[in-house]
């Protein structure tokens, strides 16, 4: 059952006296209890698409149509009051840089304290209890005391860990993991994803984890949606996306991974496209080994190739192609 659908958004930034689209018609779903990767390189407009669900959006982009549904409700009618309440209550985000995202000249507990007066009315020893509960769930040693320290004397691990439990405070039903474990080392790395695994299994809670990383995608999400140029170009399910990639973007991808029978790595060739170029038809298409005439004149499709897995590709649609 989905939780949170998306559906045909758009959305572009104003650059001046020039309006430049940067997401095409992104569709996917988020079931319950389950983790969607949104995987691509920089770019590609995962985080933009993320932080469109939170209306958390640069005021030079535009959301110009769409639908994003959580809970029979339409996101993008409520006010950026409503919005307001609703972010960190039922949608909560775990931002990209740790190390940034707490504020230093508060303590640790104080900020957590905040979000509980905000969002569950909670103040004085409800809210420490509460807090060290967040803190004991997210394996924060010492709970107690560490709600005193500043963010300067958490590791990097340690303030991770401190931003899962403020999301977890109020009882989110979505985590948005936005690249959860960048410049942590690969030891850390592997217990904050034990760390949300745990949580969706123990608490139902569905996770939209961001990221570049396929190794990580492999071993933790349930499903996975590839992004290139603001277009989502494949869909599936764990387990037949890494033993049945489809799209030649995400092909090139996996190639490009390590492995122990590969004497160099490949790379794919080019850049991908910036807001500001107009390419023709399908945008991978001056990267692709298998383009063809009509990739650079129709943009393809995301059509279903068998039940569990969806692709934009011509070389999926014969009716597309000249006879």
């Amino acid at each position: 059952m989905s939780i949170l659908e998306v559906k045909n958004l758009n959305l572009g930034f104003q650059c001046e006296d020039i309006f430049r689209q940067a997401l095409y018609d992104v569709n996917f779903s988020l079931e319950k209890g389950k983790m969607l990767a949104i995987v691509g390189e920089s770019g590609c407009g995962k985080t933009m698409s993320a932080m469109s669900i939170l209306n958390l959006i640069p005021k030079t982009a535009k959301i110009t149509s769409g639908k994003i549904i959580f809970q029979k409700e339409d996101l993008l009618k409520k006010s950026q009051k409503e919005m307001q309440n609703f972010r960190g209550s039922k949608i909560a985000l775990i931002p990209q840089d740790p190390m940034t995202s707490l504020n230093p000249l508060y303590t640790v507990g104080d900020q957590l304290f905040e979000i509980l007066k905000i969002h569950q009315n909670l103040q004085g020893d409800e809210a420490v209890k509460k807090a060290i509960e967040a803190f004991e769930a997210v394996q924060i040693p010492s709970a107690k005391t560490r709600l005193k320290n500043y963010p300067h004397e958490f590791s990097g691990g340690m303030k991770q860990r401190a931003i899962i439990a403020m999301a977890l405070a109020c009882n989110a039903e979505i985590l948005i993991a936005d690249e959860p474990t960048t410049a942590l080392d690969v030891t850390i790395q592997a217990q904050i994803m034990k760390l949300l695994n745990e949580i969706k299994i123990n608490n139902k809670t569905s996770i939209l984890l961001i990221t570049h990383d396929l190794a990580l995608v492999s071993e933790n999400a349930d499903d996975i949606a590839v992004m290139y140029a603001g277009r989502i170009i494949e869909q599936a399910p764990n387990k037949e996306f890494f033993s049945n990639p489809n799209h030649p973007y995400s092909k090139a991808l996996l190639n490009s991974l390590p492995a122990n029978n590969k004497e160099k790595l490949q790379t794919i060739e080019g850049q991908p496209p910036t807001l500001s170029q107009e390419i023709n038809g399908c945008k991978f298409h001056p990267r692709c080994k298998n383009c063809m005439k009509i990739c650079t004149q129709k943009i393809p499709k995301l059509i279903k190739i068998n039940t569990i897995h969806s692709s934009a590709c011509f070389l999926n649609n014969s009716e597309d192609l000249p006879v």
